[in-house]
């Protein structure tokens, strides 16, 4: 892969979201989706290198698939601000400490599993809650 292509695909993660928009106009000649930034930076590299090197769906679905024989899609999918698996999560609710364990793809509480932190936190305060928020992960919509 030359240089430029490199440097340009290095560069799409410092690059803000509008940014990300912009470029995805330029590349693809139409307004972006309205989806994550991840999946910007992924379309926006590929377009950049079939730009470069000619490419096609094909080309898509192979790379795919060795990709995911290095890397299944599960772990290419995981929050870098998840905790490790494993990890115990406790909060104190009206007197009673609530332990929630860390599991590869969701959640342990009271020996049933939980796909999200917020099913849990609403098991527990019998309300909606964002469960990031709940347990302490996240604070003024950062994590911790």
């Amino acid at each position: 892969m030359s240089d430029t292509v490199l440097a340009q695909i290095a560069a799409l993660k410092t690059k803000s979201t509008p940014e990300l928009r912009d470029m995805w106009r330029e590349l693809f000649d139409r307004e972006p989706p309205v989806l994550g930034r991840r999946y910007l930076e992924d379309r926006i590299a590929f377009r950049v290198q079939e730009l470069r090197f000619g490419g096609s769906h094909r080309a898509l679905r192979k790379l795919d698939a060795l990709v995911d024989q290095l890397e299944p899609r599960a772990a290419r999918r995981r929050d870098p601000g998840r905790p490790v698996a494993g990890t115990q999560l406790r909060r104190q609710w009206q007197g009673t400490e609530h332990v929630v364990t860390v599991r590869e793809h969701d959640f342990e509480y009271g020996g049933r599993p939980y796909r999200s932190l917020s099913a849990i936190a609403r098991e527990i305060a019998g309300t909606r809650w964002n469960g990031w928020l709940f347990f302490g992960l996240r604070q003024n919509g950062k994590t911790r």
